[in-house]
């Protein structure tokens, strides 16, 4: 977004502001707006304000109260026209983007990188007054949010959000947002995104939804990051372009070395050495051990002798190795026995 647009979006927002305020007549109950919603400062709390102002908490819950009923009113009877500048700036906004979002996203996308705190919470304010929007306020489901009342009002959009997260709950693992579409027959798929944007319960990483407790979609460690990228990548790979991966990935935080890569992988079992450096996934049906294990395991499920080619054959499948390495250890090792030309089975007495 160009600084121009950037001054324009923060002038009418700042004019609302002070356009409402300017409605209030008396100092304190200004005072107790401007706190609560954070407008110049800070927010801060019942208990902060009624501390400042020597009233209670409570006191200070019935003037925030009835200040908004009357501001209310006042924007409904067209005495603030600034709300209404507001109102159509995000109504426009949020038709184009899915009909709901959260404050912060609306923000940023309103006024670019420069987005701060008392965008936000201008916003929000200018958005509570306005009788076209719907506000949801953040708690532990839900970020603050906003939506065009006309497409739904606070229990409706927070029925369509719960609907969206049990979806995804049931499946069992992340979907695709056309995916959901299909499930849920939503009028268009960007609705049902803007939707899971404002869930608290859900994440997304790479076009995938799925709950914030799965490390696939919110990857919380080093560890989880590498599982992402190999399941993505879906075949083994060396811990150097796992590190590499990492740094070009969308992760929140991708500043790791290559050091920090390999000890993490060395340290969970998800992940199985298949080669030197080259490391897999356990759920691929790989299996720790070094090569003359597999080659017991080659010959264990065969349950009869095999020839050389096949052995390295079957344990080329599980490891990265040369052929050369597989040979020394049935020449080698004292539990596997040739039994004909080039032709090997387990020694029992060795086992």
């Amino acid at each position: 977004m160009d600084e121009t647009a950037t001054k324009d979006t923060t002038a009418t927002l700042t004019e609302a502001v002070n356009d409402i305020l300017g409605v209030i007549e008396q100092d304190r109950e200004k005072e107790i707006i401007t706190r609560r919603f954070g407008l110049f400062d800070r927010k801060e709390t019942l208990e902060q304000i009624g501390e400042l102002l020597g009233i209670t908490r409570e006191r200070v819950r019935q003037l925030e109260k009835a200040i908004l009923i009357r501001l209310k009113i006042a924007a409904e009877d067209g005495k603030v026209p600034a709300i209404h500048d507001v109102e159509r700036m995000l109504i426009r906004h949020l038709s184009e983007n899915g009909r709901v979002g959260r404050v912060k996203d609306i923000a940023d996308s309103l006024v670019g990188d420069k987005s701060t705190d008392r965008h936000r919470a201008h916003i929000a304010f200018v958005s509570e007054l306005s009788p076209n929007l719907t506000v949801i306020s953040e708690n532990d489901n839900y970020h603050h949010t906003i939506g065009i009342k006309e497409h739904g009002d606070e229990k409706k959009v927070k029925g369509h959000v719960d609907t969206i997260v049990k979806t995804i709950k049931e499946h069992g693992e992340p979907l695709q947002i056309e995916q959901l579409h299909d499930k849920l027959g939503f009028e268009h798929p960007s609705h049902i995104k803007a939707l899971a944007s404002t869930s608290k319960h859900l994440a997304h990483l790479n076009d995938h939804w799925g709950l914030t407790k799965w490390p696939t979609v919110n990857p919380k460690n080093i560890r989880d990051k590498i599982y992402v990228i190999l399941a993505k990548n879906g075949k083994p790979m060396h811990f150097s372009d796992i590190a590499k991966a990492i740094k070009d990935s969308e992760f929140k935080r991708k500043d790791v070395t290559t050091q920090a890569i390999h000890n993490e992988l060395i340290k969970d079992k998800r992940f199985v050495l298949i080669g030197r450096g080259i490391y897999a996934l356990d759920s691929w049906g790989y299996s720790k051990g070094t090569v003359s294990d597999i080659i017991t395991d080659v010959l264990k499920k065969a349950g009869e002798p095999l020839h050389r080619d096949e052995i390295v054959k079957r344990v080329l499948k599980s490891r990265h190795v040369k052929e050369t390495t597989i040979l020394l250890n049935l020449q080698s090792k004292s539990q596997f026995k040739r039994v004909a030309k080039a032709t090997y089975a387990l020694d029992s007495a060795a086992s």
